[in-house]
């Protein structure tokens, strides 16, 4: 059975970014054989300590860089810990990185215990054949720290560890949000939001306390049901800063849903050229931000354009003319730093996991002379490509660019059940291979879509915002404005469950 795992797991040969030292702590201890070249293949690797089913910790061919790597494995239930403590640590922050692997059958984890804090803990991503890197960032006050590389398998569960790194620094989510904009249609139509218990409370408050900081608003110009304008961004742009949150405005210039398949201009807009709707731009991006600043709520962020693959407000400003595009992008962010010069823009691409399509995009963007602060994604794992290759894009793009990377979409659905009328968007049992359609898969998917970003090199990982929690089954609350009786396909990928109680996953934003 072994022999048979080792054949499936192909090394992927990868570049190992140290973090950058942090000048308030200096690392006087280091990982001993961190790439586990040394005395392997071996029964238990050498430097390293073993607690627990010992048969279980071992050094086998096959590493992601070298010969070697740290497996864990057993042909029968077990836990066990490979772990090293450092001494001699000045105060400060400190992470530990490693490159890992792991079966859907293992819950696996990177540690740093024994620092001072209570322990803090990476769980390894289901990968079968593609090696992540993850981190795990701790303060250290008294002088020490455990190293931890921990499994608790059922038979024939497996992890892989590589290139362990310890090193002064942080590796933390300064945004960990959610998109609300359904959520004042949901409640004017009767939407109920309660806590795990079951507690009823405002959905802001239950997310609030679970750990989330940043809340995402869509803005349309005239939608057909009157919601997502700004009379209603500004309304509840007050109870997110209330809640002590920060705010990212979306404006899709349109009056319905803005995509890579989508991109229609407001029907007040239909006929103005390119030097008009320049300005159309920047107006209505002024006026809605004046306003949020006005009232005391200025914005933190502010997209300019929504997943803008094929770029807006089509056909002038398509991405086979980014000369156009680039103008109105200018327009909007222009706009943006009129009303506040520390409020960061950004700039939306969907399909997370496509390299080639960011490269091509950014590289054209950079070529027109685009300005904005942070590059922002959309990822769904059932769409978009394996966590590897969002984690392969996102290390890129943010070296190639020299930006922060802040995934702006992501979900996944908690069951396969439906709570109204219309069919669900994503259907399938295990939409991602090792993660299924639960709510324990869902909160896997969204821990683990957290540790990739957090891993991204440099601090660039600014963080990620899951799409729409609160759009729970409300009759009237559906996908088409200007159609009531329409139902909204997206219920099982809330983080409110059909019997409107928060899910599993909204611990996760605490956790990271």
């Amino acid at each position: 059975m072994k022999k048979i795992l080792v054949a499936l797991l192909l090394c992927a040969a990868a570049t190992l970014t140290p973090l950058a030292a942090s000048p308030a702590a200096l690392a006087a201890s280091t990982v001993t054989n961190g790439g586990f070249e040394t005395g392997g293949p071996t029964a238990a690797p050498t430097g390293w300590s073993t607690t627990g089913s010992a048969a279980a910790d071992f050094t086998e061919s096959g590493g992601r860089s070298g010969s070697y790597r740290l497996s864990h494995w057993a042909t029968g239930a077990y836990t066990v810990e490979t772990h090293q403590t450092l001494t001699g640590l000045s105060a400060g922050t400190y992470t530990l990185r490693a490159w890992v692997r792991s079966g859907a059958a293992s819950q696996s984890w990177i540690a740093l215990r024994n620092c001072g804090p209570a322990e803090r803990r990476t769980h390894l991503p289901v990968s079968s054949s593609e090696w992540i890197q993850i981190a795990v960032t701790q303060t250290v006050t008294g002088g020490q720290c455990t190293v931890s590389l921990g499994s608790a398998a059922a038979a024939g569960g497996w992890a892989n560890f590589d290139d362990v790194v310890f090193a002064a620094g942080s590796a933390t989510l300064a945004i960990k949000g959610a998109d609300t904009s359904s959520l004042p249609k949901s409640e004017a139509l009767g939407g109920k939001y309660r806590t795990a218990a079951g507690t009823q409370g405002d959905a802001l408050a239950i997310m609030r306390s679970a750990g989330l900081n940043h809340v995402r608003l869509k803005v349309w110009v005239n939608a057909a049901d009157g919601y997502n304008d700004k009379a209603h961004v500004l309304a509840l742009a007050r109870r997110i800063k209330a809640q002590g949150m920060g705010l990212l405005i979306d404006f899709h210039y349109s009056d319905t849903w803005a995509d890579p398949g989508k991109q229609y201009k407001p029907a007040a807009w239909a006929g103005y050229t390119l030097a008009q709707l320049k300005t159309a731009v920047y107006n209505h991006t002024y006026d809605v931000l004046n306003a949020l600043k006005a009232q005391g709520t200025t914005a933190d962020l502010v997209q300019v354009g929504n997943e803008i693959n094929d770029g807006m407000l089509w056909e002038e400003g398509r991405s086979s003319n980014f000369g156009n595009l680039a103008q109105l992008l200018n327009s909007g962010y222009s706009a943006v730093k009129a009303v506040s010069t520390s409020t960061r823009v950004v700039l939306h691409v969907a399909e997370g996991g496509n390299n080639p399509l960011f490269r091509w995009w950014f590289d054209s963007a950079a070529a027109n002379g685009v300005n904005y602060d942070v590059i922002g994604v959309s990822y769904y794992s059932y769409w978009h490509g394996t966590l590897g290759a969002l984690q392969t894009n996102l290390n890129d793009i943010a070296s190639r660019y020299g930006k922060p990377v802040l995934v702006v979409e992501t979900a996944y659905p908690f069951t396969t059940g439906n709570d109204d009328g219309l069919t669900n968007i994503i259907t399938a049992a295990t939409p991602y291979p090792g993660y299924p359609a639960s709510a324990a898969g869902q909160s896997a998917m969204l821990r683990d879509v957290m540790s990739v970003v957090q891993a991204v090199p440099n601090g660039r990982g600014l963080g990620v915002v899951y799409w729409e929690p609160t759009w729970t089954a409300v009759p009237g609350n559906g996908w088409d404005p200007a159609d009531p009786s329409s139902g909204n396909g997206w219920e099982n990928q809330a983080l409110f469950d059909f019997s409107d109680r928060a899910l599993p996953a909204l611990t996760q934003f605490t956790h990271q």
